[in-house]
């Protein structure tokens, strides 16, 4: 190979280089920007989970009020059952002393029949 071949060489290998340099940069840049754009996409969502996790929070504490609120109607309901278990009961005796005077009172109209006719 002749000196202009090789100075030929030389160049065009620097011409190559300063092209890949070249390049290299366009994707060194092109990764900040991705880089900073990732970043500041992970600073919104993490803004956006912050106020999900802010709201589930209230939500969790109303849902807490609920089924504390719940509990007392659930132990109201257990004492209105009782209460009706108890009129229930109560109900039966009284059916129970209807029926006797009922029977009383068949009693008494057989006898008044008995009494008319004799």
């Amino acid at each position: 190979m002749d000196s202009e071949t090789v100075e030929e060489i030389k160049r065009h290998f620097g011409v190559v280089v300063e092209g890949l340099r070249s390049d290299i940069r366009v994707i060194a840049e092109g990764q900040d920007v991705v880089r900073e754009g990732l970043e500041r996409l992970d600073n919104r969502m993490e803004i956006r989970f912050e106020r999900v996790e802010t709201r589930l929070d209230r939500v969790d504490i109303r849902l807490d009020r609920v089924d504390v609120r719940l509990d007392h109607v659930d132990t109201r309901l257990d004492q209105v059952d009782t209460r009706l278990e108890q009129v229930d009961t109560r109900l039966g005796q009284v059916d129970i002393r209807l029926g006797q005077v009922d029977t009383r009172l068949g009693q008494v109209d057989t006898r008044l029949g008995q009494w008319r006719t004799a």
